[in-house]
């Protein structure tokens, strides 16, 4: 028979099969995290196996995409594997596989949704394509594990709830009143928040991440000392391009430079004093703009619930700041499940399955790099 009347014969999702828990395998390879993980239900965390490839990108300050894409070929059946086996399953226990297939770097997507929809075909699964920005957001619904080491939130946020999606490429306000409904409000209109830090960060000399490596540096800085602006755009977008850019001048006038001196040369002149102060008054307006903007779309929409999603999620300060400027209590999931993971993919595709929502045919599924929400 063709491929096509193949793929319409495969499963639809049916919302119980035989078993009590609906599990679903999620596969998670949009940069440089090679992860799988099983979700039961949407909400009970089976396995979370992440393989990472950091350490050999930090030394060029950065991902370098054909390492990651290689990193992903060597990992990606190793992590199949683990993650079957921590939650102690097999393949006749998994109902549906969800994969990232956007945004992302092109050739980590491709391994990712390549093995995905192998495995489809395979062992006759249906395959959910889930995007990448959306399924952070879901880290927030995963609430109970037997895993050890994981402090989960205590419960599911309720419709209709404001997410701040916080990361190295997307910086965006979203409005959720379902599942499927939703509103977004603002995004950046140049760098998001996490590529600005990883950019002052490689200004101040400090390793790659640069969220963790300002946040530590900022601990001993005075973020009164350097005076920075505050960008103002229309309704509730953001810009961090000249945030960063004003730090840099910040940073050429304390040596006393002019604009055109080399970033690359200034942490061999800053004083570890002046990179603190620099790294504190960064801190301070990034996680500001960030603040200030969820304050304001949470008067206007009055949600029930307040959520963050993504790397920069793992922010201390920015959930302090959020929680005390918002006068509320605001629950926050695990940081392994901020930075890229394949759980938040597998519970984003427990609910396209019970919502008939984004079955993929296995035999077209393409990447799209630059997809948004």
């Amino acid at each position: 028979i063709s491929k096509y009347d193949r793929f319409k014969q495969m499963p639809r999702f049916l919302p119980c099969y035989s078993r009590l828990k609906v599990n679903i395998l999620g596969i998670e390879t949009s940069c440089d995290e090679t992860a799988v993980a099983v979700v039961s239900d949407g909400y009970y965390l089976r396995s979370n196996v992440v393989a990472s490839s950091m350490d050999l990108h930090r030394k060029y300050g950065g991902v370098v995409p054909e390492i990651a894409a290689r990193s992903h070929i060597e990992a990606i059946t190793p992590c199949l594997e683990e993650a079957l086996s921590q939650a102690k399953l097999d393949w006749g226990d998994i109902d549906a596989i969800a994969v990232n297939y956007g945004a992302g770097l092109s050739g980590s997507l491709l391994i990712g949704v390549l093995t995905a929809r192998t495995l489809a075909i395979v062992f006759n699964k249906p395959l959910y394509a889930t995007n990448h920005i959306h399924s952070h957001i879901y880290a927030n619904f995963i609430t109970k594990t037997d895993l050890p080491g994981y402090r989960l939130v205590k419960s599911a946020p309720e419709f209709p709830f404001l997410a701040l999606m916080v990361s190295g490429k997307h910086t965006q306000l979203v409005l959720f009143n379902n599942h499927f409904d939703y509103q977004v409000l603002g995004r950046t209109t140049d760098d998001a928040v996490g590529e600005a830090y990883d950019k002052v960060a490689k200004m101040l000399g400090l390793p790659y991440p640069g969220g963790p490596s300002v946040e530590k540096l900022a601990l001993n800085g005075d973020p009164g000392s350097v005076l920075l602006p505050k960008t103002r755009m229309s309704g509730y977008d953001f810009s961090y391009s000249g945030l960063k850019t004003a730090l840099l001048r910040a940073a050429q006038k304390m040596i006393g430079e002019s604009y055109d001196y080399p970033s690359v040369k200034l942490p061999a002149r800053l004083t570890d004093k002046q990179k603190a102060n620099l790294a504190a008054s960064f801190q301070q307006a990034a996680i500001g703009a960030l603040v200030e903007h969820t304050k304001r779309a949470y008067d206007e929409f009055s949600p029930k619930a307040v959520v963050i999603a993504g790397g920069v999620a793992a922010s201390q300060p920015l959930r302090e700041q959020l929680s005390k400027t918002l006068g509320i209590s605001l629950d926050y999931p695990d940081i392994k499940l901020c930075s890229d993971n394949a759980a938040m993919a597998a519970s984003l595709g427990y609910y396209y399955a019970t919502n008939n929502q984004a079955l993929a045919d296995p035999y077209t599924l393409d990447v799209e790099p630059s997809l948004s929400m």
